[in-house]
């Protein structure tokens, strides 16, 4: 099965309602690169009139979290993954529309195979930066993920 971006928000939208629902959406998906935008608005602000912080952690998450789950579904292999640590970073208000890019597909690939390889959890940490309509950044995020093949 392919992994497009049509499946993902689909997905989004019965697994990961709050997600939906704050106006999270994947952009652009490939096996290196994943854009995911949000707009603040009403039901994503914090009290300060900017995006919550919580909204944007959705969203970074989700353009390291596609590439893994684009990549996992490419090897046919039964592969768990996990969210083990994340770091975020604000360096701007977060207002408008904000495009969460991760270009880290290529990390994934030595992960898998390892653990296809040998049967071992294997981690990564894969970088989404948050830039605003101005081209600044506004937030930046690091999550460690890991993947392991499911036992049979």
């Amino acid at each position: 099965m392919q992994v497009t971006v049509k499946k993902m928000n689909t997905f989004l939208m019965f697994k990961l309602p709050s997600a939906f629902i704050c106006g999270v959406k994947l952009k652009e998906l490939d096996s290196q690169k994943a854009v995911v935008s949000v707009k603040h608005k009403w039901i994503n602000q914090n009290p300060f009139n900017s995006m919550y912080f919580a909204v944007q952690s959705m969203a970074a998450e989700l353009s390291t979290g596609a590439i893994v789950i684009k990549k996992i579904k490419e090897s046919n292999k039964k592969i768990s993954m996990l969210v083990t640590n994340h770091q975020g970073a604000f360096t701007k208000k977060a207002v408008g529309l904000i495009k969460f890019t991760c270009t880290d597909g290529f990390l994934i690939d030595e992960a898998l195979k390892k653990t296809i390889e040998t049967g071992e959890g294997q981690t990564i940490i894969m970088k989404s930066i948050g830039i605003n309509e101005q081209g600044e950044q506004v937030s930046k995020y690091e999550f460690e993920w890991s993947v392991k093949l499911k036992s049979q």
